[in-house]
């Protein structure tokens, strides 16, 4: 039986779990997409090479998440430790975002400021992996939706709120002041663009204060089974959930489908300031702002998604995403400033950049929805005694091909000179995600538990 103490514990437990979403968001809002993002191509100079470098520099960080993620979810799985390595991915998060405080215009070093991004970001992302495994432990099967949404939705206001502090106090435009009309705040330098270069420091000083709750109040997931790191043990249990990912077809087919609609909605997340400063000629805020419409959509729509979620299931609610995301992708090529949807339009209209805002607020209301139902239809089709090991293979699909987009963004950019043909591959990954999702069963495998663990 439940007690009134132990529910108030669980509530608790709940709300600090979705406090990791509000705390690492703008390392994607901030960082990855709308400020440093599109800071980055002034700083290279040249924006079809800028858009190159940060596809390679991506594809690469992508890379090593997925070569990574499925051993160490088997080692947490296996040792019972989570907090542990949550505590050390979240080092490397700050001092990944911290180190973009020396991104300098026409900067000599850019190799260092993309390692020092990468960084981060592979410690955002494996911190990710290990709060998610906590998720099937917040409630029961048909709440799990719900939670997922609004922890989903909670990180949305936490990447507009930060979005918004940025824009209105530091981001300066061309003329070296605010979305307000006045200097960055604390004297900082427009001339160095010191007022955008804070953009990494205050990620990392977000994510530090708004973690607290989630370390105060999160415990693991389970005791520690064994004092040492357990490699032999957890590489013996990836192995094994390996060998039978043939006799979990659904599992399997959702890996793949979630590997090509991840892959693709990343791509148009890490693509798109960039694509507006070099199409359109936006600046760093009308970026931001652009950012603030699409997290805000993105809020209301993770958490009506929460809902069908748990009303209908994750899958009709994925589905219906992908494929407003592959509509809103096509779309995307056919606006420049010349012409929208293929139709010309007058110079100087404000139309295309009125048609970009509002595919923007699509992109970021179904790719909200998607991301929220993803982990949760990651918890029906994933071994429940190794979640971690789930997650850790549900990041190694959604990273196993991570380099493919920035990378083929990068070689047809390159090859053909124009960042609108650059971004077409993005539509042939949402098409293959949503041929896989045909295998995927809804309610998840029986073949967990018909069969035993070897390990």
């Amino acid at each position: 039986m439940t007690t009134e103490t132990d529910a108030g514990a669980l509530r608790k437990r709940v709300r600090g779990w979705m406090m990791f979403d509000f705390a690492s968001q703008p390392y994607n809002t901030l960082l990855l997409t709308f400020i440093f993002g599109p800071y980055f191509a002034t700083v290279v100079g040249d924006p079809v090479a800028a858009q190159s470098m940060w596809g390679f520099a991506i594809g690469f960080a992508g890379l090593a998440i997925a070569l990574l993620a499925p051993v160490l979810g088997a080692l947490a799985d296996a040792s019972g430790r989570h907090l542990g390595w949550i505590w050390f991915f979240s080092g490397l998060y700050i001092l990944g975002a911290a180190a973009l405080w020396w991104a300098v215009p026409d900067a000599d070093g850019v190799t260092l400021i993309l390692v020092a991004f990468c960084l981060g970001l592979i410690g955002m992302e494996f911190a990710t992996i290990f709060t998610n495994a906590m998720l099937p432990t917040l409630g029961p099967r048909d709440e799990i939706g719900r939670i997922s949404g609004s922890g989903w939705a909670l990180g949305y206001v936490g990447g507009v709120i930060a979005l918004v502090i940025m824009l209105l106090l530091f981001a300066e435009n061309a003329s070296g002041v605010t979305l307000l009309g006045q200097p960055p705040l604390f004297g900082l330098d427009p001339e160095t663009r010191e007022g955008t270069r804070f953009v990494g420091p205050f990620t990392a000083i977000w994510y530090a204060v708004f973690m607290i709750p989630f370390f105060l109040w999160v415990r693991p997931v389970r005791r520690a089974a064994v004092q040492g790191i357990p490699l032999g043990r957890a590489l013996r249990a990836l192995g094994d959930t390996l060998r039978r990912l043939p006799e979990t077809p659904g599992f399997t087919a959702y890996l793949g489908a979630s590997m090509f609609y991840r892959d693709a909605l990343n791509g148009l997340y890490t693509f798109g300031g960039i694509y507006a400063v070099g199409v359109l000629g936006w600046s760093v805020i009308d970026v931001g702002v652009f950012g603030i419409l699409a997290a805000v959509t993105g809020a209301i729509f993770a958490w009506i998604g929460g809902r069908l979620d748990r009303a209908r299931g994750p899958k009709p609610v994925i589905v219906g995403c992908v494929l407003a995301l592959l509509l809103a992708t096509v779309a995307v090529v056919t606006v420049s400033p010349t012409s929208v949807l293929g139709l010309p339009v007058a110079e100087g209209s404000s139309l295309p950049t009125t048609a970009f805002y509002v595919i923007g607020a699509v992109i970021g209301a179904a790719g909200g929805s998607l991301q929220a139902s993803s982990r949760t239809m990651l918890v029906r089709q994933a071994n429940p005694d190794r979640i971690t090991e789930g997650f850790g293979l549900y990041a190694l699909a959604g990273k196993a091909t991570a380099f493919l987009a920035p990378f083929l963004i990068g070689w047809v950019t390159l090859a053909s000179g124009s960042q609108q043909l650059g971004i077409l591959p993005i539509a042939g990954l949402f098409i293959g995600g949503l041929i896989l999702l045909l295998w995927v069963k809804p309610e998840g495998e029986a073949a967990w538990s018909a069969r035993p663990s070897s390990v």
